[in-house]
């Protein structure tokens, strides 16, 4: 913003150059505050291991309160592999996260979540876990259009209703 204010300021009015510069001044705050509240490594570490030491019943309940707060209607299914059916715009994801605490997870939950997404005609699905994934797990997850939540993202969802739950910022 600083540069683009100084190069404009050579051609232009300072005024006009001042709003040249503003919206990149905007984007930078915006970007900033963004970052600050990003959950640190050490952050992401001892939230996952809260997580990994949750009970179900709190688990799935922080899960589904995220998803809420994130606009979507959730219904709880716990039948197979799908434990979550997410409704948002007329679209339908079904989630997994029963075996979130597993350290590394294969591709044989993977599978049975595509197959569930297929029976159960959903447009997309989510497999949770606080643990990592095989190679091939990813690689079927990619080519399968599942989508992974793990590391940084889970524990940022889940600070996320742990704030709120706190009253220190509400975000819809």
């Amino acid at each position: 913003g600083a540069a683009l204010f100084a190069t404009t300021r050579l051609f232009v009015p300072d005024i006009i150059a001042a709003a040249t510069a503003i919206p990149f001044l905007g984007i930078a705050c915006y970007a900033g505050w963004r970052q600050m509240r990003a959950p640190g490594a050490g952050n992401i570490t001892e939230t996952l291991g809260k997580i990994r030491g949750m009970p179900w019943e709190n688990f799935s309940a922080v899960i589904s309160e995220a998803f809420r707060r994130d606009g979507y209607t959730v219904t709880e299914v716990f039948k197979g592999a799908v434990d979550l059916k997410l409704e948002k715009s007329g679209r339908v994801t079904i989630v997994s996260c029963k075996r979130w605490k597993v350290a590394q997870t294969g591709i044989g939950p993977l599978r049975e979540l595509a197959e569930a997404k297929k029976s159960l005609d959903a447009d997309e699905c989510i497999y949770v876990s606080a643990g990592d994934f095989t190679a091939n797990a990813r690689e079927f997850a990619a080519a399968k259009s599942i989508r992974l939540l793990q590391e940084a993202p889970l524990a940022e969802l889940v600070a996320r209703v742990e704030r709120a739950k706190r009253g220190w910022f509400r975000f819809r």
